[in-house]
């Protein structure tokens, strides 16, 4: 089996491209998808969070508040830190069990969807493949500003807290140009690097 990191900015079409290979047939073990349901209402990192930060950012429904997170975590960088250190591990976590299930399934591709492949290192010793979506930051803003009532200030200060184009694509395998592509042209794309995947055997030094 081999394990493909997928990785890019917001807004750069990395969960379409996620979508494409699961299409195809690949595993996908999504990392912002098992983020969700762990601070989904009476998630499992619930009571760590109103814990650490204090029942305001929890919603009636016991849910985590995420916009009352983003303005926290933004505005003070040891938040984020601590965030991180409630919400990583039980990421890893979940990671591990969806890899032992597709293991025993027989599964051939195991996609990471992983927006913070390059910020937290282990990542990448974890994956034999790193493929990355990139895009200009204008690109980002419209797509982001088109799904989300987020203003462009909010945007940048994701983009900001996020690894640089530069920085992804210097651990980059393999780099997706996504400011123009067309779904089937994205689509194509996809369908040879899956290609190259099944037929890959070479691990990252």
């Amino acid at each position: 089996m081999i394990h493909i990191g997928l990785t890019g900015g917001i807004g750069s079409g990395k969960s379409t491209v996620a979508s494409m290979w699961q299409d195809l047939g690949a595993t996908l073990i999504d990392a912002d998808q098992i983020s969700r349901a762990l601070t989904a209402a009476n998630g499992a990192a619930i009571s760590s969070l109103r814990l650490a930060f204090g029942p305001g950012i929890i919603t009636p429904e016991q849910a985590l508040n995420r916009d009352a997170m983003r303005e926290l975590v933004f505005s003070d960088p040891l938040k984020k830190e601590l965030l991180e250190g409630i919400l990583h591990p039980l990421i890893a976590q979940a990671s591990e069990l969806e890899i032992k299930l597709a293991q025993e399934s027989g599964a051939q591709v195991l996609v990471h969807d992983i927006p913070l492949l390059v910020e937290s290192k282990k990542w990448l010793s974890k994956v034999d493949k790193v493929l990355v979506i990139d895009c200009s930051e204008a690109t980002q803003i419209q797509r982001v500003q088109a799904r989300n009532a987020l203003s462009v200030e909010q945007i940048q200060k994701i983009i900001r807290s996020q690894a640089s184009r530069r920085e992804r694509i210097e651990v980059a395998d393999w780099v997706i140009q996504n400011d123009h592509q067309s779904l089937e042209d994205l689509r194509q794309i996809v369908k040879s690097l899956y290609t190259l995947a099944l037929g890959s055997s070479v691990r990252r030094a």
